[in-house]
C-alpha cells in the first residue's frame, strides 16, 4: 500500500514549488489568487520541502505542519487588521485565504485520519 502521507507531502510540493514559480510571473494566479515576490518565496521553500519529505523523509509532520500554518493563515485572511498587513505584506486576499483554509483542513485531515501512518508520541519527540 502507498504512503498517503508521503504521496500527499509530494503532491502538494510540487504544487506550491509550480506556483511559486508562477508567482514570479504573476500577481495574481488563476487570475484570483494574490501573491508577489516574497509570497512566492515562501511557496517555494515550503514546496521543496514537501518534494524532501515526500522522495526522502516523512509525511505525517509535513502534513500537520502545512495543515496548522495553512489553517492559520486562512483565519488571519478574514480578520480585518491582520487582512490589510497581510494583504501589504505577501498579497494575501479572500479568495487565498479560502483556498489556504481548504488546503490546511485536507492536509490536518490527511495527517488526522490516515490510519496506521502518523508518527507515535515517542517518535515525534
Amino acid at each position: 500500500m502507498a504512503n498517503v502521507q508521503k504521496t500527499f507531502a509530494l503532491v502538494l510540493g510540487i504544487i506550491l514549488g509550480l506556483v511559486g514559480i508562477w508567482g514570479f510571473f504573476s500577481n495574481l494566479i488563476l487570475g484570483i489568487f494574490g501573491v508577489n515576490v516574497l509570497h512566492s518565496v515562501l511557496h517555494l521553500v515550503a514546496g521543496a520541502f514537501g518534494i524532501y519529505v515526500g522522495i526522502k523523509g516523512e509525511g505525517p509532520g509535513y502534513n500537520r505542519a502545512i495543515g496548522w500554518i495553512a489553517v492559520v493563515l486562512g483565519i488571519l485572511g478574514f480578520i480585518p487588521v491582520v487582512k490589510d498587513l497581510l494583504l501589504s505584506l505577501l498579497n494575501i486576499n479572500t479568495a487565498i485565504s479560502v483556498l489556504h483554509l481548504v488546503i490546511g483542513v485536507v492536509a490536518l485531515g490527511i495527517f488526522y485520519g490516515v490510519k496506521g501512518q502518523q508518527p507515535s508520541v515517542s517518535e515525534e519527540m
